[in-house]
């Protein structure tokens, strides 16, 4: 699907605004951050909100983002659009915070794993089906792989284009695409299974 002209120019005025506000914080402009925290900060929230799954680390994350930015934006150098920037330093705290997280629980788990835990609980006899909730889709979004998630919220959801969601995370576009398209099945899959039980 091809954007409309008044999409790309509505993207071009964005562009050109947030390369005015950059402009403008070099020049020593106080204000001209907080402008660029008001444009981004809703979208980058909703990004970590879906990566961490936790509104507390998400709000953490943000602010820990826009700290880098402000340190970072006076090395900005225009090769991407700000947002492309912005988010690829989203990306990267949401990465490390589930990586850092991971470590953390592999090391306090381990020697309940090495012990054995309890047995899974069984589905509950006579389940009713249920069609598939928001909440079920934020469960499988959150249970997707690190790299396939973040593709897919980068393309799907916020409506990157694959070579942009490829700069963003210093992948391949043909990553990108690999590990959308493995997503988008794992999510039917696992919806299936909800919708079944």
């Amino acid at each position: 699907m091809t954007p409309s002209n008044k999409t790309v120019n509505v993207a071009v005025r964005a562009e050109i605004g947030d390369l005015e506000l950059v402009a403008r914080h070099r020049d020593g402009d106080l204000d001209a951050f907080g402008e660029i925290y008001h444009r981004h900060a809703g979208r980058l929230y909703s990004l970590a909100y879906r990566m961490v799954g936790n509104a507390g680390d998400a709000e953490d994350l943000l602010q820990e983002i826009f700290m880098q930015a402000h340190r970072k934006l006076s090395s900005f150098k225009g090769e991407s659009a700000l947002v492309t920037w912005l988010y690829r330093l989203a990306m990267n705290h949401c990465l490390d915070h589930l990586r850092s997280k991971a470590t953390r629980m592999s090391h306090a788990t381990g020697s309940l794993d090495a012990e054995g835990g309890p047995p899974a609980p069984a589905a509950p006899a006579g389940a009713v089906e249920l069609t598939v909730s928001r909440l079920d889709l934020e469960r499988a979004i959150a249970g997707l792989p690190e790299g396939c998630r973040a593709a897919f919220l980068l393309h799907d959801v916020e409506g990157f284009e694959h070579r942009e969601v490829a700069a963003m995370l210093g992948i391949a576009e043909g990553t990108s695409k690999s590990q959308v398209h493995k997503a988008r099945l794992r999510l039917r899959e696992v919806l299936r299974a909800r919708v079944n039980t």
